[in-house]
């Protein structure tokens, strides 16, 4: 019978989450599950227009209130169109950061704005995650890895290590905030050895 799930990866940048995210997918495609491999923000096409306008451009353009805004107005776009439907045919959603990365950049990084950012969760997404993988990673390797893939979306590694670093605390306070669904997972490791655990956490869970 399909098992719908709905499992994200987060992490501060350059962690490795994107690339273990895309293991685990073909792992459970693998096995026979239907499995949806998306990312934020982004994942539909509405949501991806928004993420060219945040993530791409002078750090400053917007405010810290218009970000949240436009972060949750492209996940709402994504919940609609591609998360619930996939959830709801009974596929398992894999999902490369979802809400708790605006709890962070936007919420904790560029002011304290986390109440607002919760607020605006619980009106307009309404879901979290069954399972979160949190990747942890030294900060200056991660973004030394994330400077080095030079792509467009260089939006907030060019924030610097400071940023990184509180990111890093913020994840793992996270984590004991959501035990039920977090899972702290050493990220300083080989690719296969980290993709044997979170393989293992997942196969679990859905068993």
């Amino acid at each position: 019978m399909p098992k719908a799930l709905f499992i994200t990866f987060e992490g501060i940048d350059g962690s490795g989450k994107s690339t273990q995210a895309k293991i685990l997918a073909e792992r459970l495609r693998a096995m026979g599950f239907g499995v949806v491999l998306t990312r934020e923000p982004g994942g539909s096409p509405g949501a991806e227009e928004i993420r060219t306008l945040v993530l791409q451009g002078d750090p400053d353009r917007w405010s810290a209130e218009t970000e949240i805004l436009l972060f949750t107005a492209a996940r709402r776009d994504h919940l609609e169109k591609i998360i619930l439907p996939a959830l709801e045919a009974g596929r398992i959603v894999i999902c490369d950061r979802f809400a708790d990365s605006t709890r962070l950049y936007q919420g904790i990084s560029r002011g304290d704005l986390r109440n607002v950012v919760d607020k605006l969760h619980t009106l307009m997404i309404g879901r979290e995650p069954d399972l979160t993988f949190v990747i942890d990673m030294d900060p200056a390797k991660g973004l030394t890895r994330a400077l080095s893939r030079q792509t467009a979306d260089e939006r907030f590694e060019g924030f610097g290590e400071d940023l990184q670093q509180k990111m890093r605390v913020g994840f793992l306070d996270l984590a004991k905030e959501f035990p039920d669904r977090c899972v702290v997972v050493n990220g300083d490791r080989p690719i296969s050895d980290v993709a044997e655990e979170v393989e293992a956490i997942a196969t679990a869970r859905l068993a």
